[in-house]
């Protein structure tokens, strides 16, 4: 089942945690998660796809702010995995930073899933997104 993994609640040994990841991304990601792939050691993990946030070559700031605000609000959230673009970046990490949730910047979804898993690997699950921005870094 989906366990919380706020600071204050820690994730349970066998909760499935979430990875938001832009609509670019989102196809490997999934794939990289199918079958076992979603075992990160003591927990599991899912995939939320985001909606676009390009449209007509313009890039759209609702949609990544409502990107990471749905992040932000989902007490399963484990982490923010984004396409390179400063732009998006400059708009979103703020958002997600406020809530601790750490930002995988990647221009391949199956690497930013495979950085994850390690990072969940080695994460202490009384604090999953402290442990694993530390592990990011």
């Amino acid at each position: 089942g989906i366990a919380g993994c706020g600071e204050s609640q820690g994730a349970q040994e066998g909760a499935t945690l979430t990875a938001y990841v832009v609509a670019p991304l989102c196809a490997e990601a999934t794939r990289a998660l199918a079958g076992d792939g979603a075992d990160a050691g003591a927990v599991r993990l899912r995939a939320v796809c985001l909606p676009p946030a390009r449209g007509d070559g313009k890039l759209d700031l609702a949609a990544i702010g409502a990107g990471a605000r749905r992040a932000t609000e989902d007490s399963s959230s484990i982490v923010y995995i984004e396409a390179p673009d400063d732009a998006a970046a400059r708009f979103s990490e703020p958002i997600l930073e406020s809530a601790g949730i750490p930002v995988i910047s990647n221009s391949s979804g199956t690497a930013a899933i495979s950085e994850l898993r390690k990072a969940l690997r080695e994460a202490d699950l009384s604090s999953p997104r402290t442990s694993v921005t530390d592990a990011l870094r």
